[in-house]
């Protein structure tokens, strides 16, 4: 049973039952726990085992504070939300006190008055864990007296005080945040005095409110997260606070589909229950990540605004919606086809910016381009070594084929049947005989759409199969019956010379 008053937690202190510890040693041990325990020191963080959660280790060992430096969607909130996990369950706090104040070692002067005036009776409340994590998103309208507070005169003219006593000051974020980890996003965007405040009051302990000295040594654990291109172009972190920083750790995108897929299935809401279950293929999974591959390379897209894993989350939804809507228009088994990425097009061209060629293009010209390049680049992978020339021969004789995304699937077998060797070509994306017919289009589709993107076969934005049209070979000039330098007949030139 955890100890009501402050008699009660000092002798629990003393037997060692209650650890009495700052917020950063705190952090500290409870890692070094689950390290030796072999528990996941971040669960649900992904591709991040080999190099960012390692050096986060490094900076809480080392009692940093520190800075995840990275482009949108890498997932920084996620895992400095996660540091809150490495918390004791509760920790002692008098109570009613702003500042969360230990009852061992109170820096409030209205709780060290109560301790000096009631002693070992003295009330003990237990904050959660929970509640012990504080997030501030940075934007340039923060005032000081928001993240460190101000003078109170309502306060003060109640108790009878003057403006400087410290017990008239109404306490900001940073304050209210002791013991407890306090986070802030997007750090260049604050302005330089409040960085200069945070620095002041973490480091020296002091601060001025309206010209007025307050000291307080608070308990507290800071992290941060930016924009590299803010951080080191733009300079908008001041430089005494980079100083003082403990550690600074760069984020990244995951680096194979693998890690890309396995954070899609983690995020994404794909289940929909059990009337709509949805089955997407490996492949569809496949083309949906490499999408945001191809467009973090791509040079039509700001490469320094970085593109999101947010978009392929938001894209795998908008294929399995698609999906959905054509087997509850078809009243079939919904299997997610490759041609169902083209639905999620409202997905993506929100999720990233484009450079002065891209703008040239459109937005959805680019997005197209960027299904295409992923299709041909996971189509190649699946079909390395295949031949497909049965297929590309039918196209070349003259054949078409015209399907749209809410094709049913036994309606687009139909069609394609009379195509030799494609449904063979579909066994090699993992089907078999007996399979649902929506798995077998959705196959069907994937070679289809493969052959397009290679270039074998074209496709039209309305959903129309047929032969690429070749060039043309240019026609010879027709030669001038007179040497235009000459102007004389060329069968007449020896006579005139001799």
């Amino acid at each position: 049973m955890l100890p009501t008053s402050l008699g009660s937690l000092r002798r629990a202190v003393d037997k060692g039952k209650i650890p009495h510890r700052s917020v950063k040693r705190e952090l500290r041990d409870n890692l070094m726990a689950r390290l030796g325990s072999g528990e996941p020191l971040f669960p649900g963080i992904v591709g991040y085992d080999d190099s960012v959660v390692p050096q986060v280790a490094n900076a809480i060992l080392s009692q940093h504070d520190f800075v995840l430096l990275g482009l949108r969607g890498q997932a920084k909130t996620r895992l400095i939300r996660g540091l809150a996990d490495l918390l004791d369950d509760a920790i002692p706090v008098v109570p009613g006190c702003d500042i969360n104040d230990d009852p061992l070692a109170p820096i409030c002067p209205a709780c060290r008055a109560r301790v000096q005036e009631e002693g070992n009776d003295l009330p003990v409340a237990w904050l959660d864990r929970s509640m012990r994590y504080v997030e501030k998103l940075a934007t340039p309208d923060v005032t000081i007296a928001d993240m460190i507070g101000d003078i109170d005169p309502i306060k003060a003219a109640a108790a009878g005080r003057r403006l400087s006593d410290e017990l008239t000051v109404h306490y900001g974020l940073v304050p209210r945040a002791n013991r407890c980890i306090f986070a802030i996003n997007e750090l260049p965007d604050l302005a330089g005095k409040i960085q200069v405040g945070l620095f002041n009051i973490l480091q020296e302990g002091d601060i001025q409110i309206r010209g007025y000295p307050v000291r307080l040594r608070l308990d507290i654990a800071m992290t941060f997260t930016a924009n590299p291109e803010d951080y080191t172009a733009r300079g908008k972190i001041v430089t005494p606070l980079k100083d003082r920083i403990g550690s600074e750790i760069r984020t990244h995108y995951p680096r194979t589909r693998h890690e890309a897929i396995a954070i899609t299935e983690q995020e994404a809401w794909v289940a929909r229950g059990a009337a709509t279950e949805v089955s997407v293929p490996l492949y569809v999974r496949e083309v949906v990540e490499e999408i945001a591959f191809q467009a973090r390379a791509n040079k039509k897209i700001d490469g320094r605004s970085g593109v999101s894993q947010r978009m392929p989350i938001t894209c795998i939804e908008n294929v399995v919606s698609n999906a959905e809507r054509r087997a509850l228009t078809a009243n079939e088994a919904p299997t997610a086809r490759v041609t169902d990425v083209y639905a999620s097009l409202p997905a993506m061209t929100g999720k990233f910016e484009l450079e002065y060629e891209g703008e040239l293009r459109g937005a959805d010209a680019v997005a197209r381009e960027l299904i295409r390049a992923a299709v041909g680049a996971v189509f190649g992978g699946w079909y390395d070594g295949v031949d497909t020339h049965q297929v590309v021969e039918w196209f070349e004789m003259g054949g078409t084929l015209h399907e749209s995304d809410t094709t049913s699937s036994e309606a687009f077998l139909a069609d394609v049947a009379e195509i030799h060797g494609l449904l063979e070509l579909a066994a090699h994306a993992g089907v078999a005989a007996g399979d649902a017919p929506s798995q077998v289009a959705s196959a069907v589709d994937f070679v289809l759409e493969g052959l397009c993107a290679q270039r074998r076969i074209s496709r039209s934005d309305g959903g129309g199969y047929e032969a690429v049209e070749k060039p043309q070979p240019a026609a010879r000039p027709s030669v001038p019956d007179f040497d235009p330098r000459q102007q004389m007949p060329r069968g007449n030139k020896k006579k005139y010379y001799n």
